[in-house]
């Protein structure tokens, strides 16, 4: 396999009235775990449900009523830290977090705070190509959900809908090794990447099954590399948390502001408190929502209604033996193989759904070519319609058979593109389609000859200007090609009038 190389960026500097400032930022990102069951219950994790119709007796904090643990869940926690290269804890343990909600009936949550399931990774986050940042993992633990308060559909009231109450979330917690608005959106969608292709969550973020607390702090440039030679967390900076963040712009926006706010601040002689805040979009503002609590405030001991969890290493490498090929591995194989460009390899690896489209499309043939016809022809089309590749018309059998036509010399480039679009709305057989409407390329060197005859025949100035200036040339080719409505062989219309010319 390729070993694809990389260098790290820069990170965001800010110019403040006074000085230099440097972004350091880390994540918490909240993935709802791929499962049709809850953590601790039974109950139906589909989304859209009738309110309140989701909910077991162990979710609604019915006295008496004890969690039994998914196993299916537990699975997918290994599955993502085992895709994320981090360590898998043979050994881990529930811990109570206590806080009052109305959307948390037990008036707890049932998290994993000093044993998680799953400790150190990485992810490596595209930047460009040949520009990576190496952001670390430090955890993914296990978690319920809590439920949700509505608060706009009375205006004396609110209500509570506990279907989400006791969804199974990975927290997966970062290292603060990320150094820009750019790079936080980035990692966000790396992740979100990773998690889809090995189908541990959806990523969908307006559902709210990812979502993310941003933690900003910002220092002066040469403090970071302290930090990172003493691991000391005093050179960063105090740090704020934006929380439930759903929106790579949004995501942006608020670090930027955040950033600024605090630089503003700190060169006003003033100091941050740790706290977490809110990003209202409308104002492109945060704001506070409560002082950042730290564990001794939400009393944690460990859950006495759950035994530790103990797995055992022949069952996390039977998990690791059925993981599929992932982005990193997926784009340096296409670039080894198919000898595609990094960035078109990203575009195809983007998603599981268009990288196996692709390889389809390209088995036993051109990559390059093959590559250029799914990502200009077919996914701009696709953009066009607002759709995808799961909802593509052409089929990755029918876009082959488009590219078979164009290598034997059966169509010129124009005629595959008019062929292609008549498979996007029509569908059909391309060549069945080629030979009834009579789209075959004109390969007759003779019926070309005389066609470029006549051109050259009717236009005697032009002549006169193409001997002078052979790049003119060019002219008497568009000729030629609209004359015989593109079917002509593009590479002997070019050797024919260049001969005819000279």
């Amino acid at each position: 396999m390729l070993d694809l190389t990389y260098d790290s960026p820069k990170p965001k500097v800010i110019a403040g009235a006074k000085d230099d400032w440097e972004l350091v930022i880390g994540m918490e990102v909240h993935a709802q775990v791929a499962s049709r069951a809850k953590l601790f219950s039974g109950a139906s994790t589909k989304f859209g449900a009738e309110p309140n119709s989701n909910v077991a007796f162990i979710d609604a904090g019915m006295p008496g009523m004890l969690p039994v643990i998914n196993e299916f869940c537990v699975e997918q926690a290994v599955r993502t830290g085992l895709g994320l290269k981090a360590d898998i804890n043979l050994f881990s343990a529930f811990d109570r977090k206590n806080y009052f909600y109305p959307d948390l009936p037990q008036g707890y949550q049932i998290s994993q705070l000093y044993h998680p399931i799953v400790g150190e990774g990485e992810v490596l986050v595209d930047m460009a190509p040949g520009i990576a940042r190496k952001v670390r993992i430090e955890r993914i633990h296990l978690e319920q959900d809590a439920g949700k308060s509505i608060h706009d559909m009375d205006p004396n009231m609110s209500f509570v809908d506990l279907n989400r109450t006791g969804v199974a979330l990975m927290e997966i917690v970062s290292r603060p090794d990320i150094r820009g608005p750019e790079e936080a959106a980035a990692f966000v969608v790396k992740l979100r990447q990773i998690l889809r292709y090995l189908g541990t969550c959806d990523g969908n973020m307006q559902n709210g099954n990812l979502r993310a607390d941003v933690n900003v702090s910002v220092c002066r440039p040469g403090q970071y590399e302290k930090y990172q030679a003493t691991q000391d967390f005093g050179h960063l900076g105090t740090r704020c948390e934006i929380k439930n963040m759903n929106s790579m712009r949004f995501i942006q926006a608020a670090i930027d502001y955040e950033a600024r706010r605090q630089i503003a601040i700190l060169e006003d002689g003033g100091s941050i408190d740790q706290e977490t805040r809110l990003y209202d979009p409308d104002k492109n503002e945060t704001r506070s929502m409560r002082s950042k609590e730290e564990a001794h405030d939400y009393r944690y001991f460990p859950c006495p209604d759950l035994l530790p969890l103990e797995i055992e290493q022949a069952w996390v490498d039977g998990i690791a033996a059925t993981l599929p090929e992932l982005p990193d591995e997926k784009k340096a194989r296409f670039v080894g193989d198919f000898g595609l460009t990094e960035y078109d390899a990203s575009v195809l690896t983007a998603d599981a759904e268009s990288a196996t489209y692709f390889e389809e499309v390209a088995a036993g043939r051109d990559g390059k070519l093959a590559a250029n016809w799914v990502i200009n022809e077919l996914f701009g089309r696709l953009k066009k319609d607002e759709s995808d590749i799961t909802a593509s018309p052409v089929s990755a059998a029918q876009l082959g058979g488009i590219i078979d036509l164009i290598s034997k010399g059966d169509i010129s480039g124009k005629i595959a593109k008019d062929l292609f679009e008549i498979v996007f709305t029509e569908g059909g057989d391309p060549a069945q389609i080629v030979e009834s409407r009579g789209m075959t390329q004109v390969t007759d060197t003779g019926a070309i000859e005389k066609v470029v005859d006549e051109i050259i025949e009717a236009n005697p100035a032009q002549v006169e200007k193409a001997k002078a200036n052979p790049k003119l040339a060019g002219w008497f080719v568009g000729q030629v090609m609209k004359a015989t409505g593109g079917k002509a062989n593009p590479k002997a219309v070019n050797e024919i009038v260049a001969r005819k010319l000279s």
